[in-house]
């Protein structure tokens, strides 16, 4: 079967050639009678190939590069490349047996995503393209890692943006229900149907075991999720006290504190910056604070908004760290540039009149690798502070 070809303006090309994936909608020329969800020939407009794409009739992103050569991209061109993926994760397994297995452009996969929990796979096809395989994905990753499940967690607001539908269920194998997984010895359970994103946040997983070097004292974990952060750091700590809206949440957290079995960790409801404030009116003081909010910038029009609220919350830390305390702050919105919060933290301890060192400056965990060239690829810092006044 023929390719369709699409043709690209100059600056869509160059874009390409410097080593993006992604082509937008202002930059297609000519797209013929390409199907959304097909494998189309990409050409510029003086007939050079660019390579080959995904092509949405849908999205703004209408072309999402995956080869820049001439070969086939059939059934065994895919394999190869979750294999690849794969290869680049040996021996992660003994570390933990939740990661990320193919994080799409990442991994020159892209709009796909793969996540592990033991036995299970979590999957998610976020484009026209990854939909229209979807079928074959999940017969190769069946194939490659003979799990004992694969799931679908297409139930994410991105694929409107594609035209397509949201949904969530079993694509192969048994229904997986809740279960047990490890990270560098702490234990969680996740419901790979159930939760946010694809069952847990995984691309925190190194930065859990980095705050254990730092954690002391009395701890105070904000945003804490299912207690990604305070379980990991608890046996360094005299006590932990984690804090999440979600009322779902902190019963998880719960669980994994009596899975672990750590008693010196407690969880409550509440909306951290109303509890931020009131501790810190009260005098509380902490040796250890974790902030690891949702995304406050979710496009480039909120990012001020953002910034106040990242300001906000980290003064009010900084107001409770003791003195030699640390603060591992984050942020995962993409629009927030390391830049933007590196200042942001500046104006915080200005504000709250201490002066603070920056121990290390961190990022997503190495299975969410970083593309040079597509610069939305890295999306999470994760900063540590040293209060030294």
């Amino acid at each position: 079967m023929s390719q369709e070809q699409v043709t690209i303006t100059r600056r869509g090309a160059e874009r390409a050639r410097e080593g993006h994936l992604w082509v937008y909608r202002s930059d297609v020329r000519e797209a013929g009678e390409a199907a959304g969800g097909a494998v189309v020939r990409v050409r510029d407009e003086r007939g050079r190939a660019v390579g080959q794409a995904l092509y949405s009739a849908r999205s703004e992103i209408a072309l999402r590069l995956l080869t820049t050569r001439e070969e086939a991209v059939d059934r065994e061109w895919w394999r190869a490349r979750l294999r690849a993926a794969a290869s680049r994760r040996a021996g992660l397994e003994r570390e933990a047996d939740a990661f990320r297995l193919v994080y799409s452009e990442g991994d020159l996969l892209p709009s796909l995503i793969v996540d592990r929990y033991a036995d299970v796979l979590v999957v998610q096809t976020l484009s026209q393209g990854a939909e229209t395989l979807k079928g074959t994905f999940v017969e190769l990753l069946a194939e490659e890692f003979a799990p004992r499940s694969i799931v679908e967690r297409n139930d994410v607001r991105v694929r409107a943006l594609e035209g397509l539908p949201l949904s969530a269920g079993v694509l192969y194998g048994e229904e997986p229900g809740e279960l047990e997984v490890s990270q560098h010895g702490v234990r969680f359970r996740v419901s790979p149907l159930g939760g946010q994103k694809t069952g847990a946040f995984l691309d925190q997983r190194e930065n859990h075991l980095a705050a254990r070097a730092y954690a002391r004292g009395r701890a105070l974990d904000c945003f804490t999720f299912n207690g990604g952060f305070a379980l990991s750091i608890a046996r360094g700590c005299e006590s932990v006290l984690g804090l999440d809206v979600s009322q779902e949440a902190v019963a998880a957290a719960r669980r994994n504190a009596e899975s672990n079995g750590a008693a010196n960790v407690t969880f409550g409801e509440a909306n951290v910056f109303d509890a931020l404030h009131e501790m810190e009116s009260a005098g509380r003081r902490f040796e250890t604070i974790v902030l690891d909010p949702p995304a406050f910038a979710k496009n480039r029009a909120s990012v001020a908004a953002a910034a106040r609220g990242y300001k906000e919350i980290n003064l009010r830390a900084l107001k409770m760290l003791e003195r030699g305390g640390h603060l591992i702050t984050c942020t995962c919105s993409y629009h927030m540039t390391e830049p933007l919060f590196l200042e942001v933290l500046a104006e915080a301890a200005r504000d709250a009149r201490r002066r603070v060192q920056i121990v290390e400056r961190r990022t997503q965990a190495h299975d969410h690798p970083v593309l040079l060239g597509v610069p939305e690829t890295l999306y999470l810092k994760c900063v540590v502070l040293r209060a030294v006044e």
